[in-house]
């Protein structure tokens, strides 16, 4: 979006603001909420095009799922996890998630079984064909994603990154239920990318 636009967002802020008769009201709460939503849509919709590029024939929230199971591997979880984690780690509703699993187990990327600590539910992990997907296209598409904010210089990245985790810890004590916190590690650092660039073989350090 162009500064144009952005210009355009704020003056419709504070013409409504006016409209309602607060024309002195601060609006930056609303333009922050505005920009923040527009930026992770167009994040969406820029690494779906990459991804499909790739003929990985997976959107990015299913992507991210897979990416979510092979980091819980690399950190030593080979059971697999539950439909519940997974939709607290993603930050999404149950019914997506429902959904994710639906379609990437059709594409025989994942697989389920029964919870051996609970008989009616189950677990769901990487299938070999998951796993394979996940190593040919996660190094390509991280470099991609970086590329995407070379714009920034490096200490504008780390400064944005900060503020970012600073937001979300502030709007994560405002949540009526808490999100899972490796929701916020996953802000801090992606930190299974540099083992995702590595041969599925090799373990991780530490």
């Amino acid at each position: 979006m162009d500064q144009n636009l952005l210009e355009q967002h704020v003056r419709a802020v504070k013409d409504l603001a006016r409209d309602f008769g607060v024309a002195e009201v601060d609006t930056t709460g609303m333009e922050l909420a505005r920009l923040v939503r527009m930026v992770s849509n167009l994040y969406q919709a820029i690494g779906d095009e990459h991804l499909q590029d790739q003929d990985s024939e997976v959107s990015g929230p299913r992507w991210g799922l897979l990416l979510r199971l092979r980091r819980e591997e690399l950190h030593g979880n080979l059971d697999g996890c539950s439909p519940t984690h997974l939709s607290r780690c993603q930050s999404v509703s149950k019914n997506t998630i429902s959904g994710l699993v639906r379609g990437l187990e059709e594409q025989g990327l994942i697989e389920r079984a029964l919870d051996p600590e609970d008989r009616r539910g189950f677990r769901i992990r990487l299938s070999d064909a998951g796993r394979r997907l996940v190593a040919n296209t996660a190094p390509l598409h991280l470099r991609y994603m970086n590329e995407l904010v070379a714009s920034l210089a490096p200490d504008e990245q780390a400064q944005l990154a900060a503020l970012l985790q600073k937001l979300y810890r502030a709007l994560a004590s405002h949540a009526r239920k808490p999100n899972d916190a490796s929701s916020l590690a996953d802000a801090n650092a992606l930190a299974g990318a540099n083992a995702l660039a590595r041969p599925l073989g090799h373990s991780p350090a530490g």
